[in-house]
């Protein structure tokens, strides 16, 4: 269905079309329409990063439309529906295979192939490769959207805290094992206040984006390497989600359920009130201004592998395939994504790392600005981050039903190994659909 409605809405531009057929301003600048999503501090840095794109271009303007990150995926498939799709727009990996079907995007190759202003040596190639796409393998073949950005999600630790307690200080360049993170979490877990009620905790991890770094720590994984199988019913699998769950139930170094519906883990950490939480960098800006407490990131702990994980996110800057100035808002996406003005105002503004190596490097080596230990957000993009799940799917159903129903497990009420064996079936039959509708709808 997805699929035949996106076919159907193909044809649509962004904006209304003026007499020579593209979208034009009052005082007959050609307009672009930018579709993105993000937060107060992102939407101010792009509004510089778009005033100098302008500047540039002084028969251009650009209209900004800011969606607010919950209902941007259901906004973009309403526009396209519509057929008022942005001539520019954000697009998430897990996208690419059903956009890239219905000629949704405009196929990019060519351009960053003959671009001067594009470098691939000079950028992470998880960026890249998370949008290409050769109609059945997601990371191979034409490039679909220009990577907005790589975003590697860290550990963050309380450094105040942990000094305070006595704790001594995570290494930067080792990872915790479990027992030593559990160790130095009940330490500082306690009632500060004398009340009779925990108010200070080790943890307050979210299941759906910390749980990856141990599982996969730990050996297990969602699919097989031919991403057809799903496989978490495997006892290093089962292992790790015992082990998140176990924080909370048998530790107690986490907020229960009851504990985060009277405050967040989110507000109980700008209120210096948990140990360790992950931080990723569309995060520094508010910590910067947030946080009265020393924070810097370390390697999440390590399962039986010894070796630390997590994820990298990441978003594409597309170009719709129906603009009527496809050169133009080729050109602002590349603005956007590689040029070093652009990515300057970005980094500056503290809401990503550099797409450009040798400025993301420059940018790590500064231990004057927080956290100090920037060079941890590198070492995922480059050594040991990996993809979610469900980004090289055609969609995420099957990924999203893991979750689904989870509560009893983090609950302590069903065990983990109960839960994967219950729920493999169902996922495998999710995943199989989505195979199939792939197949459909490339024709194949």
């Amino acid at each position: 269905m997805i699929s035949v409605m996106l076919l159907s809405a193909c044809s649509g531009g962004g904006g209304n079309a003026s007499s020579d057929g593209g979208a034009k301003t009052k005082d007959g600048k050609k307009q672009l329409e930018f579709m993105f999503r993000g937060s107060t501090e992102e939407e101010a840095a792009y509004k510089k990063v778009i005033d100098q794109f302008e500047a540039d271009h002084e028969d251009v303007e650009v209209k900004l439309n800011t969606i607010p990150a919950d209902n941007y995926a259901t906004k973009l498939k309403a526009a396209i529906t519509g057929k008022k799709i942005p001539d520019v727009f954000y697009i998430a990996p897990g996208e690419v295979r059903a956009y890239a079907n219905s000629k949704v995007l405009l196929d990019l190759t060519e351009h960053v192939e003959n671009s001067d202003a594009i470098n691939l040596d000079n950028m992470w190639e998880y960026g890249f490769d998370s949008f290409r796409y050769d109609g059945e393998t997601q990371g191979a073949g034409s490039i679909y959207a220009l990577p907005k950005d790589v975003g590697p999600f860290a550990l963050g630790y309380n450094k105040t805290m942990l000094e305070k307690a006595g704790v001594p200080l995570p290494d930067k360049d080792k990872p915790m094992t479990w027992d030593e993170f559990i160790k130095a979490a009940q330490a500082v877990t306690k009632d500060t206040d004398g009340d009779g009620e925990i108010d200070q905790f080790g943890t307050g991890f979210n299941v759906n984006w910390v749980l990856q770094a141990f599982v996969w720590s730990n050996g297990g994984d969602w699919l097989d390497e031919t991403q057809t199988k799903v496989t978490v019913d495997t006892p290093e699998f089962a292992e790790a989600l015992q082990f998140f769950a176990d924080q909370q139930n048998v530790y107690k170094v986490t907020p229960s359920i009851e504990d985060a519906q009277t405050l967040d883990t989110y507000q109980r950490w700008l209120r210096g009130q948990l140990a360790f939480f992950p931080v990723g960098p569309w995060d520094v800006a508010t910590f910067d201004k947030e946080l009265d407490f020393e924070y810097d990131l370390i390697p999440y702990p390590a399962g039986k592998t010894g070796e630390p994980a997590t994820w990298i996110g990441t978003l594409g800057i597309a170009v719709s395939a129906s603009t009527e100035y496809p050169d133009l808002a080729t050109e602002l996406a590349e603005y956007l994504s590689a040029s070093e003005e652009g990515q300057k105002a970005l980094v500056d503004a503290h809401v990503q790392i550099p797409n450009l190596k040798d400025m993301a490097a420059e940018w790590a080596a500064d231990t004057s600005t927080t956290p100090a230990n920037k060079q941890e957000f590198l070492d995922i993009v480059q050594d040991y981050g990996r993809a979610l799940p469900a980004n090289n799917t055609y969609n995420g159903e099957w990924y999203d039903y893991f979750f689904t129903n989870i509560q009893p497990v983090l609950d302590g009420d069903k065990t983990a190994a109960e839960y994967v064996k219950e729920v493999q079936p169902k996922m495998q039959e999710y995943l199989d659909n989505a195979i199939q509708l792939e197949k459909q709808s490339s024709g194949n």
